[in-house]
């Protein structure tokens, strides 16, 4: 099962304010824009999501199609082909946002501490 780039979306109070400290910690900014209340950050291989005011909780993010530099493999699990999966192994799926045969769309499910799981895939 090939769940592609994974990165932790935190749901932050003040974004400038993690910005800052992420920085401190030798992370970039790598996408998004403060002004629409998100960035991606990045330290070597590793991905931290800021999100203001988007969720409640922090969530583990997968995107299939993606390395950890966001550049499009050629060889991935399709979101599709990983919602079966993960429904024929009994998983709950909490959000189903599938549109489409082929293309970005996303689902999510939760783990049993109650951590949500996100699978999006954008390519």
């Amino acid at each position: 099962m090939k769940l592609g780039c994974f990165s932790i979306s935190l749901a932050v109070k003040d974004l400038k304010k993690s910005k800052v400290f992420y920085e401190k910690l030798g992370f970039e900014v790598f996408a998004g824009e403060e002004s629409h209340g998100f960035l991606i950050m990045k330290h070597g291989d590793t991905n931290i999501g800021l999100f203001q005011g988007m969720f409640e909780k922090n969530i583990l993010t997968f995107n299939p199609g993606w390395d950890q530099n966001a550049k499009s493999v050629d060889a991935f699990d399709d979101v599709r082909q990983l919602l079966e999966q993960f429904k024929s192994k009994g998983i709950e799926i909490a959000e189903n946002s599938i549109t489409g045969d082929r293309g970005p769309s996303s689902f999510a499910i939760i783990d049993p501490d109650g951590n949500p799981i996100l699978i999006d895939q954008h390519v």
